[in-house]
């Protein structure tokens, strides 16, 4: 009978040491699967973070490249006015010219 016990407790241990390292295997995969999975939300992140950083770029970009087109507009329909009033200022600027020309001229004679 004592042999049967022993041997029993044996088995008990046996069994025992078995489900730990059943347990022991379990806790390392579920840690394998857990950091696979935070590893792949980690990449998809970075992913999606740089998509949006090309994405804001362009806008910024297109945005920029109204903003100048906008400025060139205004800066040649401004050239464009000052031009036409210069053009209008031209022939009574030249005969102001003439007339002090010509005064200078006879009154020197």
């Amino acid at each position: 009978m004592k042999t049967e016990v022993l041997q029993a407790i044996r088995k008990a241990e046996e069994e025992y040491q078995a489900e730990i390292a059943r347990a022991k295997a379990e806790k390392e995969r579920r840690i394998a699967a857990a950091t696979l999975e935070a590893d792949s939300l980690v990449m998809r992140a970075r992913a999606e973070t740089e998509e949006y950083k090309k994405q804001r770029l362009e806008e910024a970009r297109k945005e920029a490249g109204r903003r100048r087109d906008a400025i060139m507009r205004a800066g040649e329909q401004q050239a464009s006015l000052l031009r036409e009033q210069a053009g209008k200022k031209l022939d009574g600027a030249v005969r102001l010219l003439m007339k002090r020309f010509e005064a200078e001229v006879y009154a020197q004679d």
